[in-house]
């Protein structure tokens, strides 16, 4: 149970500890005296070994595989630097020595974030020279390339990369050089655009700015040029192009026209013919719309004003007809002779034979037939014809006879053709309605034909006939059927009557249940809208006693419907009244839900009314809990002040670590923990964080306090350290009464000071031993006794120190160091506090004033005493005691 009080560092598991029974003790006394005479033989054997190791590697892994003493192989530690050694020094210490495994697993966690970032050094090289030769290269590539390589720490390929970065660099230099070329042009294309130039200098100018941009195009480069600006430079040029094309289009016809002009101008007016010279002028090239060409134009309109132009001829006069020159003087005997000739039929038989003649020549068999009876009707009553008036009645009856008989034979045709149609029509798979339509159509047809070409054959009718009687069962049968739907519609809506009649019958005994009521009043509702077709005198019957009987249930539904929505106006009342800051109101406005919820299930209302209500009942509850999160919004906003105040409290303690010094830490974190105490709480979801933050802030802030504190201790330390070699120096010439040439005071006062109590001490000590060495020979042999007899009384204090600080005392001192932690065990467990505690606190309380106890007392010290005094207090120092 008291183990660790007889563990010392550097002592492996399986290792007995010193004083682990009585056996161990006894065979551990006749060695401690052998120990004590080889100690610091073998350790300062081992320290000139250390010493002639020099930078050799392998021989100091071997030495510290080898070494007894945690110092020296701490020592020897700092000369192995090979990551394979490191390696092997730490597997064979990690269990043995904690400082050495410690040193040597830095070290390998050095060595592999070097070789890390190393990794992604050449990583970031490779993305690099990748990009470099990329066609496509783009800034964003090389920004992010550029963020990489800033927190890369890789010195050994800084040159490679930063080659290679000047080469993206200019690549980037060189695109954007193309692309602000790019923009040039395009802005020059657009002002050439309306720059008013001439063909000659348009065309120079286009040329250039092509030849620029085929150059761009074959540069390395080119990819990065923006595709809008490349498309719209060609799409401008070829505007341009186009528009120059017909410029010089228009000024060729200009001079073609200007030469054609001063060419006709040069010839004799008689040689020019006008309707020549229009003809020529006509088939030249078109001008365009502006001023030299409306100048050519007068030009030419001059010219042909003083062409000559071709008498005009004289118009023939009319002759006279010759019947008229010749027989002007007979007609009127012809016309005495005509009288005294029988008159022949009157006018309107005249009109019905035109009639009739129009109507043959349009093909109007009927009317003709018309018009011929019509004629007949006034021969029988005497009226007599002229021989010319006979033949031409004679030859359009001739005419309507053989139309007739065309017609006869065109209908017989006709109706072949017509029974073919009326027989192909169960194949068209044609709708029932469609199909009666065909076929009634088609009997029209046949009925227009017997009125146009006569009576069909019997034969024809029959087959005509037995075609339709075939083509139109299917829709007879249909309609049959349509016909027993109805009937059997109707029958579905007696039944819904009677279901109505019957649902009053228990309404009116009382035994009722409103649910099931409007549940039926709305299942017969849309079993009515689905009932389908009836016939009409049937439908209006049915259609008066449903709405008689709906009348009937409607009345009392409707008044409880009533009555729930008064209910459910209330609930939509409460619910307004809700206060949102009240912590009971999402409880009660549940209630209210679930009420609503019991109602509507209860009795359903009509579904626009239920809809009305139900957004307003969730109109009242939005609201109560927007506000209500309007509120928690205004406390969230308030947490999340406060968090902002902690997090500030975090990073004023972060910022105050580097600074802080051990007198002011408990006034940092006491005003620190005050402020944080008075501050309110913070969001629930930041709070593990925060308080994490600040916790890790508080630590660090006592860890940098710490370890000022160490420095500080170890500084106190070295100076602990020469001032009381200088005394143990004073102390030794004293014991070997040799004053010598020493200034012991100039010596002293060139030491920086120590701390007061410490100070004093040594002080005290320092007078003492300088007053013996200036006095008589008794005082120096009288002072050398103390020294020498203080001597055994400083080693067991030097013990007993050792013990508590957990430091190895050697070998040599293994059975003092047993008996002196029975004691310390012995008088823990008799003042009732724990083993651990008794162990590591002096009667004086405190490591430091039992270690200026012992710095007070005069004593003569070997090296090796005097080493583990310094040891000592570099311990209590870096442990802040």
């Amino acid at each position: 149970m008291f183990e660790f009080l007889f563990k010392r560092p550097g002592d492996k598991p399986g290792d007995k500890p010193a004083g682990q029974g009585g056996q161990a003790g006894a065979q551990a006394e006749p060695s401690a005296s052998a120990a004590t005479h080889s100690s610091n033989h073998q350790r300062t054997a081992q320290a000139e070994k250390l010493g002639r190791i020099g930078d050799d590697e392998a021989a100091a892994v071997e030495f510290i595989l080898q070494c007894e003493f945690s110092e020296l192989r701490l020592a020897a530690a700092e000369f192995v630097h090979s990551p394979a050694l490191i390696e092997r020094v730490h597997t064979a210490m990690r269990n043995t020595d904690r400082r050495v495994a410690k040193l040597m697993q830095s070290r390998l966690d050095a060595h592999r974030h070097r070789e890390a970032e190393h990794r992604r050094a050449q990583a970031a090289v490779e993305q690099a020279e990748s990009l470099l030769k990329d066609a496509l290269l783009t800034p964003n590539h090389v920004a992010e390339l550029d963020r990489k390589w800033s927190v890369i720490s890789a010195p050994e390929l800084d040159a490679a990369f930063q080659t290679v970065r000047a080469a993206l660099a200019q690549r980037l230099e060189a695109q954007v050089a193309l692309q602000r070329a790019m923009i040039d042009r395009v802005a020059a294309l657009r002002q050439l655009g309306g720059a008013g130039l001439s063909a000659a200098e348009l065309g120079q100018r286009l040329d250039v700015l092509a030849q620029e941009q085929d150059e761009a195009l074959r540069s390395p480069e080119h990819p990065s040029l923006p595709r809008a600006l490349v498309a719209e430079f060609a799409a401008g040029m070829e505007k341009l192009r186009a528009g120059l094309q017909v410029q010089e289009a228009g000024q060729a016809a200009l001079a073609a026209r200007a030469a054609f002009i001063d060419a006709q101008q040069a010839k004799p007016v008689a040689e020019l013919n006008a309707e020549t010279l229009r003809r020529e002028w006509k088939a030249l090239p078109h001008l365009p719309q502006d001023e030299q060409a409306a100048e050519l134009q007068r030009r030419f309109d001059a010219l042909l004003a003083t062409v000559p132009q071709p008498e005009p001829r004289k118009p023939k006069e009319p002759r006279e007809p010759r019947l008229a020159h010749e027989g002007g003087a007979k007609a009127p005997a012809k016309e005495g002779a005509k009288d005294n000739k029988p008159r022949g039929a009157d006018q309107h038989f005249i009109d019905t034979m035109d009639a009739m003649e129009a109507a043959l020549q349009q093909g109007s068999l009927g009317a003709a037939a018309d018009h011929d009876k019509a004629l007949k009707d006034a021969r029988e009553k005497g009226m007599r014809l002229t021989p010319a008036q006979s033949d031409r009645l004679a030859h359009l009856r001739a005419e309507l006879k053989r139309l007739s008989d065309w017609a006869r034979w065109g209908g017989n045709v006709s109706r072949e053709e017509l029974i073919k149609t009326v027989e192909a029509l169960p194949t068209q798979n044609l709708a029932m309605s469609e199909l009666a339509k065909k076929v009634g159509s088609m009997r029209d047809r046949w009925k227009a034909l017997d009125s146009l070409s006569g009576a069909a054959p019997k034969s024809l009718w029959e087959r005509f006939d037995a075609a339709c009687t075939a083509a139109y069962a299917p829709a007879a049968a249909h309609f049959r059927h349509l016909a027993d739907e109805r009937h059997a519609n109707a029958a579905r809506g007696q039944e819904l009557v009677e279901e109505a009649q019957a649902e009053i019958a228990r309404l009116r005994e009382g035994s009722v249940e409103w649910k099931h009521v409007a549940g039926t009043v709305q299942r017969l509702r849309l079993a009515w809208s689905h009932l389908g077709a009836i016939d009409r005198k049937e439908k209006k019957r049915l259609d008066a006693l449903f709405a008689d009987a709906l009348n009937v249930l409607q009345g009392p539904l409707e008044e409880q419907r009533k009555a729930e929505m008064a209910e459910r106006e209330a609930i939509i009342e409460e619910a307004a009244a809700i206060d949102p800051h009240d912590r009971h109101a999402i409880d009660t406005m549940r209630a209210l839900q679930q009420r609503w919820q019991d109602h509507a299930r209860s009795l359903p209302l009509e579904r626009k009314s239920e809809q009305a209500l139900w957004q307003r009942f969730r109109a009242v509850c939005d609201d109560v809990f927007q506000r209500r999160k309007e509120t928690m919004h205004e406390a969230d906003i308030e947490r999340r002040a406060h968090e902002a105040a902690k997090e500030a409290i975090s990073a004023r303690l972060e910022a105050a670590a580097d600074s802080v010094t051990p007198a002011t830490v408990g006034k940092v974190l006491r005003e620190a923990q005050a402020e944080w105490q008075a501050i309110g709480p913070v969001p629930r979801a930041h709070e593990a964080r925060v308080e994490k933050r600040y916790h890790a802030a508080v630590t660090l802030v006592q860890q940098h306090a710490d370890q000022a504190r160490r420095a500080a201790g170890v500084a106190q330390a070295g100076m602990l350290r020469d001032k009381l070699r200088l005394v143990q120096e004073l102390e030794q010439a004293v014991a070997a009464d040799n004053a010598g040439a020493t200034d012991w005071e100039a010596r002293w006062s060139g030491l920086p000071s120590l701390d007061a109590d410490m100070e004093r001490t040594l002080r005290t000590r320092f007078d003492a031993a300088l007053a013996a060495l200036r006095g008589s020979a008794e005082q120096k042999a009288a002072y050398g006794r103390t020294l020498e007899a203080n001597r055994g009384k400083l080693l067991h204090e030097l013990l007993r120190l050792e013990i508590g600080a957990g430091i190895d005392s050697g070998p040599e001192f293994a059975r003092e160091r047993l008996k002196l932690q029975v004691e310390v065990l012995q008088s823990s467990l008799k003042s009732g506090q724990g083993a651990g505690q008794g162990s590591g606190r002096g009667a004086q309380g405190g490591a430091t004033a039992q270690l200026r106890d012992l710095c007070a007392l005069a004593a003569l010290v070997d090296a090796r005493t005097a080493s583990r005094i310094e040891q000592l207090a570099l311990r209590v120092a870096k442990e802040g005691k």
